[in-house]
């Protein structure tokens, strides 16, 4: 996938850090907030602005399990599978949400770029289990019908999480 990427953000970003590279996982994330994603587009920018290799900046970003080189949703939705959330039964909700979007553990993100559904091994919340993020916000003691109202309520617009 291909986008036009904006130079001047990305301009604006290395400036906000003195276009230092020992800033370099700072600027990955600013421009990760801004695009949802790093795009492969700036890679060379990064590398020629800061005068670092194209392919240290690819394994800073390849290494950190935060970012992300494939876009992502408006909504990011985590739903935890670490042990408390797993014997309360984490699995039949991300399975709900997978089929309700028509997604899969290869297929993360739906095709309008609006849902990104994953898993994460533990969100902190055990004693709230199971438990779902959009956007990190936390929604507790989850279950499928409680994930499908809550994908209906974002459909809808009606529950602002960003």
């Amino acid at each position: 996938m291909s986008m036009e990427i904006d130079k001047q953000v990305l301009e604006k970003i290395v400036q906000d850090y003195d276009c230092k590279p020992s800033a370099i996982i700072a600027i990955l994330q600013d421009i990760q907030e801004h695009y949802r994603y790093l795009p492969k587009e700036v890679f060379d920018y990064l590398s020629s602005t800061l005068k670092i290799s194209r392919s240290r900046i690819f394994s800073v970003a390849t290494f950190y399990e935060n970012f992300s080189l494939e876009p992502k949703g408006k909504y990011i939705l985590k739903i935890c599978d670490g042990t408390a959330c797993h014997v309360r039964k984490s699995i039949p909700i991300l399975n709900r949400l997978r089929s309700e979007l028509g997604l899969s553990e290869e297929k993360i993100t739906t095709d309008d770029l609006q849902f990104t559904v994953e898993t994460v091994s533990c969100l902190g919340a055990c004693g709230l289990a199971p438990v779902l993020t959009v956007n990190d916000k936390v929604f507790p003691a989850m279950t499928p019908d409680k994930a499908s109202a809550l994908l209906k309520t974002l459909k809808e617009g009606e529950i602002h999480v960003e």
